[in-house]
């Protein structure tokens, strides 16, 4: 190749190289110019959560269960930390954490310029940190919401907990949570090639919305009376686990909810693992005697009873289809008052004779059995009624008597609220306000609420449901197996539950284990309050509720109604106050 065909070789490749030079100048000057800006700032700028503070929760007079505090988290940037072991060393030994496993944490991080050391600290583990002196860039303290329960382990099951990401786990914080927890914001800052925020886009920021507070039924004076005599219940009859539900006859609203074991919200780390239960909602067990009035009231509404006929108990022996009941005396001739006082199986397999099978279904499931109650409570359970095509003979004996039926103690409750209440089914009501998503960002809650009971249905009339109440289960605590809840102060209401449990392992309902129950209410002509104590297997000699559960429900029953100020009943010739002035 000569010398003038060698230069206009080069001369094109030397063109050539300018032109795709000159292409891609234009297309990174051009074409993805407006692309490298935005991937330049978006290097630069930096978006920082802005967490909002969760609302609180407060019972029916605005006293604090749930308030949300700031506490510093402490973070680190391990890519600008030399000396992971010494680094790891100091830091450990000044918030009581593991320095080794803190090591190996920024070992296997090192090309990261983020990670969470300890969330939420105490004032003294951050001055701890603070007086280390440690090398700047390479920790930092960032502000969070730490969730406080000021009243400890009363209402723990009710409220739940925030784990440690701000995410409600249980009760009212799960149930509410994206109420309560608010909308987060956002801040946009500028930052330099070494990380350091140089401005704040202010333009581009938006603010968090607070969380919306929620107004409880529950009265934190009522749930600290179910809380202490619940736990004497556990001290003296130490049973698997048991609970208290205190309810308003006339509106159904929630006054107290406990259940043991239980577990401090504050502390949730050091609870064992039955604490999480909340038995109220999710204990499902055969009601036992405590079913007995219901069929009662609703045998007399249904034309097949008298309140005031007799029924013939056969002297403690009695054939219902393929089953031979049994009494524990033998009665023979007992007024429909005398059937529930002693509570005789035999006058309750005759009355749910009498019913039949369908009558006796329907009985059930109007009072609510078998389905949720409406609370929202995590957890809830709807108990087991079984089809009407699978009762039988069978079940016109084992129904009326509180068996081949399972119910929880919420459901229980709200049954007999309805008798105590001239016969109207009202929905158990946890929550006073209403808590429409809607809310989040608007002005406070205020406490208080006006909206009436929600009224599900008429399922008795007033006049038998009075009568059951007023004087049949008056008479069981004045004469009966509920002898141990009467009060000197008040005119108490009450019946006895005593099921034995089903042993999966024989195939049968054991003779020593059993879940004991009371159902008590007063005053029984005016009826403010209703208690249910339920205990499941307490262990001992006492196996019976009349003995286990009827003296704690009359203490929770009596304090409730001298903390409401309901007045005495001056029928009785006891009903004095403390200082010995009549009331």
């Amino acid at each position: 190749m000569n010398g003038p065909h060698r230069l206009r070789v080069a001369v094109t490749l030397l063109a050539v190289a300018f032109a795709a030079l000159a292409v891609r100048l234009v297309q990174l000057q051009v074409v993805d110019r407006q692309g490298f800006a935005d991937r330049a700032a978006r290097q630069r700028l930096h978006v920082e959560a802005l967490p909002a503070r969760p609302g609180e929760i407060v019972d029916r007079n605005g006293r604090l269960l749930a308030v949300s505090v700031t506490a510093p988290s402490l973070y680190v940037v391990p890519n600008a930390i030399d000396d992971a072991e010494g680094f790891a060393a100091r830091i450990s030994e000044a918030i009581g954490s593991d320095g080794e496993r803190l090591a190996a944490d920024l070992r296997r991080n090192q090309d990261k310029s983020f990670l969470w050391v300890r969330r939420r600290l105490s004032e003294s583990q951050a001055e701890a940190i603070r007086s280390l002196d440690l090398p700047r860039g390479t920790w930092g303290f960032r502000d969070e919401f730490l969730r406080h329960y000021p009243q400890g382990v009363v209402a723990a099951h009710v409220l739940g907990l925030r784990d440690v990401d701000g995410i409600g786990r249980g009760g009212v914080e799960q149930r509410y949570d994206e109420l309560l927890r608010g909308r987060a914001g956002k801040r946009v800052t500028l930052r330099d090639a070494r990380g350091r925020v140089v401005d704040v886009r202010h333009e581009l920021t938006e603010l968090p919305a607070a969380g919306r507070t929620i107004v409880l039924a529950i009265d934190a004076v009522v749930q600290l009376f179910a809380e202490q005599e619940l736990d004497a219940l556990m001290a003296k009859h130490a049973p698997q686990g048991a609970c208290v539900v205190v309810i308003d006859v006339e509106s159904s609203d929630l006054l107290a909810v406990a259940s043991r074991p239980t577990f401090d919200p504050n502390e949730p780390s050091v609870a064992v693992p039955d604490a999480w239960t909340n038995r109220a909602v999710t204990a499902v067990y055969e009601p036992g005697s405590t079913f007995k009035p219901l069929v009662v009231a609703w045998a007399i509404d249904a034309g097949v009873l008298r309140a005031d006929e007799m029924i013939d108990c056969e002297r403690g022996v009695y054939r219902v289809g393929r089953r031979i009941l049994h009494d524990h005396h033998g009665y023979d001739q007992l007024s429909v008052t005398e059937v529930l006082v002693k509570s005789s199986n035999i006058g309750m397999a005759k009355i749910g004779e009498r019913l039949g099978v369908a009558e006796l279904h329907r009985c059930v499931t109007a009072f609510g059995f078998g389905r949720l109650t409406g609370t929202s409570l995590p957890g809830e359970e709807a108990g087991v009624v079984r089809p009407l095509r699978l009762w039988n003979d069978y079940s016109l004996g084992s129904v009326p008597m509180g068996h081949e039926i399972a119910v929880t103690p919420l459901q229980l409750i709200a049954a007999h609220a309805a008798l105590a209440n001239r016969g109207r089914l009202v929905s158990p009501r946890l929550v006073l306000k209403d808590v429409d998503a809607d809310f989040v960002g608007s002005e406070a809650t205020n406490i208080g609420d006006d909206r009436p009971p929600q009224v599900k249905s008429q399922v008795t009339s007033p006049e038998s449901s009075q009568w059951v109440v007023g004087e049949a289960m008056a008479e069981v605590v004045r004469r009966g197996t509920g002898k141990a809840a009467s009060l000197k102060e008040f005119t108490v209401f009450g019946k006895t539950g005593t099921a034995q449990k089903f042993d999966v392992e024989s195939g049968r309902f054991s003779h020593d284990r059993h879940v004991v129950s009371f159902i008590a209410g007063a005053p029984a002509h005016h009826p403010k309050v209703l208690v249910l104590v339920m205990a499941d297997e307490p262990t001992g000699p006492e196996q019976a509720g009349g003995t286990v559960a009827a003296p704690t429900a009359a203490a929770v029953l009596r304090r409730t109604l001298l903390y409401l100020g309901v007045p005495y009943d001056t029928s009785l010739p006891l009903a004095t106050r403390s200082d010995g002035i009549a009331r």
